[in-house]
């Protein structure tokens, strides 16, 4: 491990976004800046990092020059959108696509008062991976992060050509409640699909049901009511068990099936041979994250808030561990610092003492910059 500040001359930095302050482009550049006060000889690099949420597709087309390809799809209430995704050459092997659902589905999609669970739909992200396809990509990574459903992804599904009829042989309409009526799954018969690697990148470890289900941890931000959520989670149950016993698909108990509005099972319908892995990783292996960390002699990362529990699917704990393994240093700035993960030796908060969080969130930029300087020199006078 690099101990000594005169052989620092290789700064990476890479933080994932700030919500509600700063992209992770933007935080780069201002720890950046704060880097080169405190080591104005060193190198600087720049690679953003992202966990499979808003903005990851961004992230990687610029660190990968890959090309945006963008199209028309439903929005998560049915409103046409534009979505982009990344396509990414790569020598010596297949081209990759890599999409966000957020693009399709997004929460920032709709204002506060038109968001609702029960209606909102990912068919738009099934659109997304068909139109992959059929500009013949077969690998594909899809960030699930950021939506504004609760459908358990059987929008996605139903765009990816999986039918779910109602006792009458009718398809369903859009939103995760009319779930409830569901009575026969139909698989979809699209040959090509069984030819698709994908991954599914997810940043938490939720289920699909339950008290630790997608309805119950993050159904409120989606402007699901209290009164609502008994009645979803039905569906939800009842979508869970017909996906057993018409496809013998038994994901609900899965690790992450429950990320995105429980997203992952849908896709899981439409293609039973897709995997659920960590965002982070994922988003790390597209832009050569390890590579990168091999290169620095410090690592810089940083998020909106960083506490002993920030863990699976966390760009920062990602970040924070590649560096270990390589044994490469490692701090961090956050908008809050409540404790420090494996692997991060030092953080400094963008609050300072007496300041609120709305003052640091106002003055985002200056203070991740002033939070870089001194953490960096702090760390350096603690390894003479």
């Amino acid at each position: 491990m690099t101990t000594d500040p005169d052989r620092i001359r290789h700064v990476l930095v890479c933080p994932q976004e700030f919500k509600g302050s700063l992209t992770g482009a933007e935080a780069a550049a201002a720890i950046a800046e704060g880097v080169r006060r405190a080591l104005p000889d060193a190198e600087v690099v720049l690679l953003p990092m992202a966990d499979g949420g808003p903005g990851t597709v961004a992230i990687v087309a610029a660190a990968t020059g890959g090309a945006l390809v963008r199209h028309t799809v439903r929005g998560p209430l049915g409103t046409p959108v534009e979505a982009a995704y990344a396509r990414v050459e790569r020598s010596g092997a297949p081209p990759l696509a890599v999409i966000e659902a957020a693009a399709a589905a997004g929460l920032t999609l709709l204002p506060a008062s038109d968001r609702d669970a029960t209606r909102a739909s990912t068919f738009g992200v099934g659109e997304q991976i068909r139109h992959a396809i059929d500009a013949g990509l077969t690998r594909i990574v899809l960030g699930v992060g950021g939506t504004a459903t609760n459908d358990g992804g059987a929008g996605a599904a139903q765009a990816l050509g999986v039918r779910l009829l109602d006792l009458a042989g009718a398809d369903l309409p859009p939103g995760g409640i009319h779930l409830a009526r569901l009575a026969r799954i139909e698989a979809a018969t699209a040959a090509r699909l069984a030819a698709v690697d994908l991954s599914i990148a997810v940043d938490v470890r939720n289920v699909l049901l339950g008290d630790e289900g997608a309805t119950a941890v993050y159904g409120a931000q989606k402007g699901l009511a209290d009164w609502q959520a008994p009645a979803l989670e039905y569906a939800l149950t009842r979508w869970a068990r017909t996906l057993d016993r018409d496809l013998r698909l038994d994901v609900a108990e899965r690790p992450g099936s429950g990320a995105g509005g429980g997203l992952p099972v849908g896709l899981l319908a439409a293609m039973p041979q897709a995997r659920i892995e960590s965002g982070a990783a994922l988003v790390g292996d597209a832009i050569g994250l390890r590579e990168a960390i091999a290169a620095a002699d410090l690592v810089i990362t940083g998020e909106g808030g960083l506490d002993a529990q920030t863990a699976y699917g966390k760009a920062v704990a990602h970040v924070a561990a590649v560096a270990a393994e390589m044994q490469t240093p490692c701090i961090a700035v956050a908008g809050s610092v409540d404790g420090l993960p494996v692997g991060i030796a030092d953080a400094e908060p963008l609050a300072s003492a007496g300041a609120s969080i709305d003052e640091a969130i106002a003055h985002a930029t200056e203070r991740a910059a002033d939070a870089t300087a001194t953490v960096l020199a702090r760390w350096l006078s603690s390894h003479p």
